[in-house]
This record gives C-alpha cells, structure tokens and sequence, in this order.
C-alpha cells in the first residue's frame, strides 16, 4: 500500500504527526512519503505562509486567534467557490499528475488545507484511492467539515460529535489519538534521562517549553521563576528555533547551575520523562506527548484558537492547570512544584488516558479499508 502523506509547513505539530505516521509505515515495510501539500500550490506560497505562521506565533499570536475565530464564525469561507477554497486548490491539477505518476494507492492528509485540496481532487478527478485526515488538535478545526474523505482519525472518541456532518458520518470516524513518534512509546529510565540533562538527584525539575517556534513569555516568565525557585528545584528551558531567545537566556543565566538553557532539543522524550512538571502552550503534539509520559502540565494560553480547545481538554481531565495571568502562573507554577502530592495526582489522571500508538491504530484500520475497496 503505497502511500504519501500530506502535511503543511505551519508549525511543526502537523510535520510531527505526518514523521510517525511515516516512521511506522515504514517500520512495517511499506512505502510512504511524506510531502508538503502547500508546494503544489508553489514553493512561493509555501514559504510565504511557513514564515507568516512563524511571525504570527512569536510575535502576533492575537492576529492567529482572530483569524481562527473569524473561520470558525465564517466556514463558508472554505466553499467551493470562495477565495481561500480556490486558492487552496490551484494545485489540484499538479498534485494529481504526481499521486498518478508515483502510483499512490492511499493519501493521508494532516493538515485541513490538505485535506480541502485532495476533497476537490477526487472531485475533479475520481481515483481508486483509501483516503484520510489526521486531526492534531482536541477539537474539529474550521474547514474540516468542508471536506469529504473516507476517514477522519480523531484525538479522542469523545469528540466525534463535533465533526458530524454531511460529509463526516460515524462509520467514518475513528478515535486513535495524536499519532508519536516511536521514542515516546518507550519505557525509559527516568534517572538516566535526568542525568543526561543534567539534573541533580532529588530535585524537582520544571521544563518550559512553547513550541518548536519559542514562543509565549518564555523570557518574562523565565525572570519571575528564576528569582522564587525553591534550592532543591532546577528549571530547563527550551528555545526551540528562536536563536534570539536562546542567546539572550544564556547571556542572562550564565554560570547558574540550577537553569539550563537548550536551544532546539531532538530528545524531547528523554526530557520529559525527567521532568517533574511541564510549562508549555498547549499544542496538540505538545500535550499528547506529555500526557503519553503521564507528565503533569501548566498550559499558557498564548496563541488561542485551536489551542484553546487543548487546553481545555486537558484541564477538564485534571492532568494539567492553567491560568490567565502571568503572576498567578508563576504562583501555581511554585505552588504546584512544592506540591508533590499534587503532581502525584495529576499524573494518575494522566495514566488513565488511552496510550495506543496512533499511528499503529492507523496503518492497520487503512489496510482494512484498502482491502475493502478492492473486494
């Protein structure tokens, strides 16, 4: 079953999704390819739209939240006929010259954008292919309900009402959770992973991470906790791709030895899984992998829109706190890192979430509907 996944350049979040995908594809000795669904369009567009995310979620995340505001008030925006849609397919003609050439027999779309594209590839140009969209968010992101596939992998069963549709109906639907890379379905020795970062035996470790992008107050809330950390509590923070902050936070806690500065980290598995407690915006890859690790969270609202309905998922299952100002999050933060009752509890929630390998759970209810389609 030779398939390509569709994924965008904006934010890592749909890439990571779209790489598991592949890693365990490929494990199973299968043929898959990943592609950015954006270049069809152009490499121009995909760029321009990769840097404006980017900007957006560093420096504008307000103007993020009001466009996904706006499309989820306006999802006729997303029609046949209205400029984004038609946008959104200029590529229909290329991107079916190169699924036939290569000769896919199944696409799995990661992002929405993609998923609208293929929707009005199969329109124009109906081919015998097993079809999917893969949600990276707890909720149903304007636009998906404009498209017409033959499965939607959803983070959770409990939120299949919110994409009922005309063209979603529950025989399509399936709860499998975010798809993880491989590193976070492995047990791991917490104690070895601390080491490897560098954490002293029987202190609490904080880790503040928003994003791949850098994201969020990191700085402002880096300032405040640095000064009322307890002795036995040590903090890493990750700057991911802004090279800026990174610079700036090493300037600034040079020589202490209970703050570590990393810039982009590719054990983000082994750092979770030494770390006591998780500050982070609460991304839909993000959250899964802490929640897969059982590592309670404080979520920052910085971006909104879709992050939103994360952070809310998460509350409301008591593995993660939040609040709305900055002070009062610095507050919980201390409160909770003095608290290892707390943690204990919220860790318990955690454990009780499901912890299947999405992309496991994907790959075999694919080759099943394949096989469907060929009989």
């Amino acid at each position: 079953m030779k398939t390509l996944i569709l994924s965008c350049r904006t934010g890592q979040g749909h890439d990571s999704c779209a790489e598991a995908i592949r890693q365990y594809y490929e494990a199973q000795g299968e043929v898959c390819i990943t592609a950015d669904g954006l270049t069809f369009i152009s490499e121009r567009f995909s760029n321009f739209l990769s840097r404006g995310h980017v900007a957006m979620y560093r420096y504008f995340p307000w103007f993020f939240s009001c466009g996904y505001r706006y499309s989820e008030k306006h999802p006729r925006m997303f029609l046949e006929g209205a400029p984004v849609y038609r946008v959104l397919t200029s590529g229909t003609d290329r991107l079916h010259d190169y699924i036939a050439s290569e000769g896919f027999e199944a696409v799995i779309c990661t992002h929405v954008f993609t998923g609208i594209m293929m929707t009005a590839l199969l329109k124009k140009y109906p081919m015998p292919l097993a079809t999917a969209f893969v949600a990276t968010d707890y909720t149903c992101s304007p636009g998906v309900r404009e498209s017409c596939l033959d499965r939607y992998y959803i983070a959770s069963e409990t939120l299949a009402d919110d994409y009922l549709c005309g063209s979603i109906t529950k025989d399509k639907l399936r709860g499998v959770g975010i798809p993880l890379r491989e590193d976070f379905y492995k047990n791991r020795d917490a104690a070895r992973d601390r080491q490897d970062f560098g954490i002293g035996e029987g202190h609490t470790h904080l880790v503040v991470m928003c994003g791949s992008m850098g994201c969020g107050p990191i700085k402002n809330l880096a300032s405040v906790l640095t000064h009322l950390l307890p002795d036995n509590v040590e903090l890493s923070i990750v700057c991911g791709t802004n090279r800026r902050l990174e610079k700036h936070l090493r300037r600034r806690f040079e020589g202490s030895d209970r703050i570590h500065i990393h810039g982009y980290v590719h054990n983000v598995a082994g750092l979770m899984n030494s770390a006591d407690l998780y500050l982070t915006k609460p991304g839909g890859i993000s959250t899964t992998e802490a929640a897969m690790k059982n590592l309670p969270m404080v979520l920052i609202d910085t971006v909104s829109g879709c992050e939103t309905y994360n952070l809310r998922y998460f509350v409301s299952c008591g593995g993660a706190s939040t609040d709305s100002h900055l002070p009062s999050l610095t507050q919980l933060t201390l409160r909770l890192a003095r608290s290892p009752e707390t943690l204990a509890a919220m860790r318990r929630q955690l454990s009780v979430l499901p912890k299947d390998n999405a992309a496991a759970l994907i790959y075999h209810d694919m080759k099943t509907l394949k096989e469907s389609q060929a009989s």
